[in-house]
């Protein structure tokens, strides 16, 4: 067996610098990773300076030093060791070559070294002055780590280089050095010098980074040596705990001083500016935008001076393009001048103002007749005022009874105020089937109920999911026959107004509060609502009316149950078609519209279990294998309203509604006079088909007196 007699090890230190501001914010964490390794990379293939000496000990020197250096640990780790190269002084290769490592391919002796075996009889590990350690644990840790260096075996250099890096990536060492006397003796004596104690933690630049969580994570460490590879796992929790956050910020140095403290350096990037950038629609080039900026920066809840979060970002595109305005929200970080900022600009495209449109819809007040509850609409609006949101409505809805004039203007947040608070001014001319109390006439003659009403209304989030509203609305109301002309009593005699005038006039200051879940139809919902007639001239109306109502969805599986119920009375002098009817599409089924009862209080109790039921989709008519051309426009004809309608479910519902005895007591009691019944129940089945419409929902439903009906309506029930 050959000696390695004259072969040395020699060795670096490398300081990872600190990358700048800017290259921290732009630059993705695996760009650090990409650095560190060309950094090792070229230090393995360096010049080795050349050595002189004729006969030396096997020498390998290693060390890890972080006093009075900080490494960068974006996203690498902080064990790393110096790389180690073999030369062979006084040899052909080391003269011609100025001691260069050979290349990949070259002629070598080093090789042929590397690869011979020596016998060792002992191992030993010592401090840095050669005497025994205090601490026998540390001195087991270091020989436990060593995997192939043992009493009495036969080693290569590789392995011997191998042990040592094991002993540095322990973490428990801050300077290693190995020391061979394989011609004399064949020892191999381990000088190690193990990190400090852990005494302290000074944390800089962690601005919403919770104490507590430093506190947690190096409580078990203090008085003991610090490990750096346990220091790694911090640092990488760290870096996690913003990673899970959305924030941007991150480990970028650590120092250890004498005495054992800890300095971390935290990188946090906090907004320094938000501007608003608008696109063109069709091309995408910068363009001017319409709406004013500071109309869309004050939706936002990023601020300047605070760190910037992706997932609060996230939420701020959301509320921009709930605004209704923009077809397109994205927000791009940008590094800032200044060192650890960042930039925020606002891409966002624009939609069209507003326009003229045109619908129709179904009147649920329509008891009789096929084609008498359509209703044709015609509208214009306005979606951003003055570039500031504000949004203008005028609507005209016209059928066979009902029509409804309306001017609607609205400020989403009026400005000034930091509680988003809206403020809405409605006018409107309205005439409404008056069936729903007082039913049709004995001579099959209809009545409606005219209404002029002009109000504002305040409304604002009170809570997270939740809502108020208040306002003041003024209503000069009256009944009207097919002619309208005004009457004042139907055909039994009972009474159409309260004040026994044509018309009926009544101030009503308005109080709501809402709760809603997930916004879904499916999803829990609460709502109270209070109106109070406020006789400021003596012939005005005076009376309190309260209702409320209450949804709650629950996932069976593929299944879902929805249970709602709603409830409210009135007191004090109100008119008679004000009173709650109870029956119909959204109220019980199974009855025609208010066909249960008409009374000053009531109840209304609802369960559905709805079901998807298959709908035809591109995966079916690719099972179907080879068709027909024929069976092909069939299938496309299919696919295409499947498109349009959108998916189908089923449902199987039950109602119950009670007046709670409170029928008589409606001015004139037409409940009585029509022999409505007060309470009943109705259940059935039925399907829901989505639509560009809305919901679609067609049911048959049969009530507790042996009667058939459909329902047929659009969108989803009260």
């Amino acid at each position: 067996m050959h000696r390695n007699d004259g072969v040395c090890f020699t060795s670096s230190s490398f300081k990872i610098p600190l990358p700048s501001p800017s290259q921290t914010l732009t630059s993705p964490l695996s760009r650090a990773r990409h650095s560190l390794f060309q950094l090792l990379h070229s230090l393995r293939n360096r010049s080795l300076p050349p050595t002189t000496s004729t006969h030396s000990p096997l020498l390998c020197c290693s060390s890890l030093s972080l006093t009075a250096q900080t490494y960068n640990l974006v996203n690498a780790p902080l064990l790393c060791s110096a790389s180690l190269s073999l030369s062979q002084p006084n040899s052909p290769d080391s003269t011609q070559s100025g001691s260069e490592v050979p290349q990949k391919g070259q002629s070598t002796t080093a090789g042929r070294y590397d690869e011979e075996r020596v016998l060792i009889s002992e191992v030993l590990v010592r401090n840095k002055d050669g005497e025994e350690l205090e601490r026998k644990d540390l001195e087991m840790e270091a020989l436990t780590a060593l995997k192939a260096c043992r009493a009495n075996s036969a080693l290569t250099v590789r392995e011997v280089q191998e042990d040592v890096h094991r002993i540095i990536d322990s973490g428990t060492w801050r300077n290693t050095i190995l020391i061979s006397d394989l011609v004399d003796i064949g020892f191999l004596w381990y000088k190690v010098e193990p990190n400090q104690e852990f005494h302290g933690l000074v944390c800089e630049g962690a601005n919403v980074l919770p104490s507590k969580f430093l506190e947690d994570a190096f409580r078990d460490g203090h008085g003991k040596v610090v490990n750096l590879k346990r220091l790694d796992e911090v640092i990488n929790s760290i870096n996690g705990w913003y990673m899970e956050r959305g924030l941007f910020g991150l480990v970028s140095g650590v120092d250890i001083f004498s005495g054992g403290i800890i300095r971390l350096q935290v990188a946090e990037a906090e907004v320094n500016n938000i501007s608003i950038r608008f696109l063109d629609r069709k091309t995408g080039e910068p363009t001017k935008g319409k709406t004013k900026p500071e109309t869309i920066l004050r939706q936002l809840t990023t601020k300047k001076g605070q760190v910037y979060s992706m997932l609060q970002g996230k939420r701020d595109v959301d509320t921009v393009s709930t605004m209704g305005l923009m077809a397109d929200v994205s927000i791009i970080p940008q590094p800032a001048g200044d060192a650890g900022k960042v930039d925020l600009v606002m891409n966002v495209v624009e939609r069209p103002s507003g326009g003229f449109s045109a619908g129709g819809g179904i009147s649920s007040g329509i008891t009789s007749g096929p084609l008498s509850g359509l209703i044709g609409s015609f509208a214009y609006s306005h979606r951003n005022l003055f570039g500031r949101n504000q949004k203008l409505n005028i609507s005209l809805e016209r059928g066979q009874i009902d029509s409804i004039f309306r001017i609607n203007y609205t400020d989403p947040w009026i400005e000034g105020d930091d509680k988003r608070t809206s403020r809405t001014i409605i006018i409107q001319n309205s005439r409404t089937p008056g069936t729903l109390v007082h039913g049709n006439q004995h001579d099959n003659s209809s009545l409606s109920i005219g209404r002029v009403t002009a109000g504002i209304e305040f409304s604002r989030p009170l809570r997270p999911k939740w809502s108020g509203t208040a306002g003041l609305i003024f209503q000069h109301a009256g009944a009207r026959d097919e002619k309208g002309n005004p009457i004042i009593k139907d055909f039994y005699g009972s009474p159409l107004t309260a004040s026994g005038k044509p018309y009926d006039d009544m101030l009503v200051a308005k109080f709501e509060c809402v709760y809603t879940g997930s916004g879904d139809q499916g999803s829990s919902m609460f709502a109270f609502n209070m109106e109070q007639g406020l006789p400021v001239m003596p012939e005005w109306l005076f009376f309190n009316r309260v209702n409320a109502r209450a949804r709650k969805g629950v996932e069976i599986g593929p299944t879902r149950l929805l249970l709602s119920l709603s409830g409210g009375k009135v007191l004090g002098n109100f008119s008679p078609h004000e009173a709650f009817a109870i029956g119909g599409t959204n109220s019980v089924r199974g009855y025609e519209e208010g066909a249960v009862g008409s009374g000053r209080s009531y109840v209304v109790g609802s369960s559905e279990v709805s079901f998807p039921m298959s709908h035809y989709s591109d995966e079916h008519v690719s099972e179907q294998g080879s068709v027909s051309v024929q069976q092909k426009s069939s299938s496309t004809i299919r696919l295409l309203t499947a498109a349009l309608l959108g998916p189908v479910e089923g449902v199987i519902f039950a109602d119950y509604g009670h007046d709670l005895w409170s029928g008589p007591s409606v001015p004139g009691d037409p409940a009585g006079a029509r022999y409505k019944p007060g309470s009943g129940y109705g259940y059935g089945f039925g399907i829901r088909v989505d639509s560009p419409l809305g919901p679609l929902r067609l049911e048959y439903a049969f009530n507790d007196r042996q009667a058939k009906r459909f329902h047929f309506g659009v969108g989803h029930r009260n």
